[in-house]
């Protein structure tokens, strides 16, 4: 990942091409939405209730309240007010085109880049932003080497720093939610076998030696979290003093001071109780992203208070001989064993359909509030950005959406977005071909 998003002249001429140029559209000033039934996730909802808002923020909710002149009022009669869903784990932002990898930084060469942080390279008129946020999206993690249906992963065992992001703005800066929201690592695993692309063939490695090279990984990581310590020690004692300093080093003392979180992506059960213990030892705060086999873990995870995002729902058995529906049956499995459970694409490309995976899990046991809150107040609770989102509560951002139904339910539509109190155009380019074609002049016969 380079400080400044690569090629980034190319990269804005296949935004262009996919209708991403330009920002986004926006007004500003006061609005009032009005007879919408609220669903605020603090409280019971209000039936026929109204959302003031006021300098990005909401100044008041409740039933029966007085509108100042000049607030542009929004008759949502029939329509349902809810916060915007926040997609935990994504790479918005930061994967354009996945075949042409001048469109691509999600990734750097190395093992350890902790002083790599995700918003240097975020395209603010990526053409993934438009349709994500038309889908109710408003604010996204944007983590580096995060996977997905798009990307090959990464070789880094720290990747970076994850940001988070406001689904809107002409600038990085005008998006930032917050610049470091989380110090990304990718668990090592236990690989036996691997594609030589030299012979397209796959080539098996005795399990011993996999597991001497995971060893190996693992312990390299805990050295460079003792090295951190020492380094942050040394420091500190420096007062000032002339000193050689190390950015990757002085990235990671937020952590070792428990004032960041580690993302750790794991899936196996050795991979999810193996980086649980390393947390513990190393006394920093684990959030688990990925989580395939964590209703495995999730004694070890309720225990030590360790919240899961999880991949989609709609991902293939993790096992050859395990249930078609294991996917969708574990948020519930997880939730009822007392482990917060959040929903994430993990994508770019079908970030807009994270409300639908969570509609997957509560047709399979969750209940209803625990999906919307695991795609709205969760998510903010476990990045620590509650005060600012999550739910509709006076004095929180704006960020809200007015929609016709459900917003887990596919079919909904989202009529209103607001992002940071700003009403924020729901165009984009799937929209613009649908139109197209759907007046497309009909051939004379």
């Amino acid at each position: 990942m380079n400080p400044f998003p690569r090629c980034f002249a190319l990269m804005s001429v296949f935004a262009a091409l996919f209708g991403g140029v330009g920002g986004y559209a926006q007004s500003a000033g006061d609005y009032a939405i009005t007879h919408a039934k609220i669903f605020t996730l603090a409280g019971p909802p209000l039936e026929d209730g109204t959302v003031v808002i006021h300098g990005g923020k909401i100044a008041a909710v409740g039933a029966a309240l007085e509108i100042s002149a000049g607030v542009q009022v929004i008759d949502a009669k029939g329509l349902q007010v809810y916060p915007g869903l926040f997609d935990a784990v994504t790479q918005m932002g930061l994967r354009e085109v996945g075949s042409v990898p001048a469109t691509v930084d999600t990734t750097e060469v190395g093992s350890f880049n902790a002083d790599l942080l995700a918003a240097t390279a975020v395209l603010p008129s990526s053409a993934h932003l438009p349709v994500t946020r038309a889908a109710g999206i408003t604010q996204v993690i944007a983590a580096p080497a995060s996977g997905g249906l798009d990307s090959d992963g990464a070789g880094s065992q720290i990747a970076g720093q994850a940001s988070a992001l406001h689904m809107a703005g002409w600038t990085v800066d005008e998006m930032l939610l917050r610049r470091s929201a989380a110090m990304v690592v990718i668990w090592p695993s236990v690989e036996t076998h691997s594609f030589d692309f030299s012979t397209f063939s796959v080539k098996e490695k005795p399990f011993t030696e996999a597991k001497k090279e995971y060893d190996k990984q693992v312990d390299q990581l805990a050295a460079y979290f003792e090295q951190a310590r020492h380094y942050a020690q040394v420091l500190q004692a420096a007062s000032g003093a002339s000193f050689a300093r190390d950015v990757k080093l002085d990235a990671l003392a937020p952590v070792i001071r428990g004032e960041l979180p580690l993302l750790v992506f794991a899936d196996t059960a050795r991979e999810i109780r193996d980086s649980a213990e390393f947390c513990e030892k190393q006394k920093v705060k684990m959030i688990l992203a990925g989580g395939t086999e964590a209703w495995k873990m999730k004694d070890l995870l309720r225990s030590r208070e360790i919240p899961v995002i999880l991949r989609p729902t709609l991902g293939a058995p993790p096992e050859d001989d395990s249930p078609y529906d294991r996917m969708m049956t574990q948020p519930e499995e997880l939730r009822a064993a007392g482990v917060k459970v959040v929903f994430a694409s993990f994508d770019n490309s079908f970030s807009r359909r994270l409300g639908q995976q969570a509609a997957n899990a509560v047709a399979h046991g969750l209940p209803h509030d625990e999906a919307l809150k695991g795609v709205t107040l969760y998510p903010a609770q476990i990045f620590g950005l509650d005060a600012q989102l999550g739910t509709v509560e006076t004095g929180k951002t704006a960020n809200l959406i007015v929609t016709n139904g459900d917003p887990l339910d596919v079919t909904t539509e989202v009529r209103y977005l607001f992002i940071k109190g700003q009403l924020t155009s729901t165009d984009n380019k799937q929209k613009a071909l649908y139109e197209k074609y759907l007046n497309r002049p009909k051939p004379a016969r």
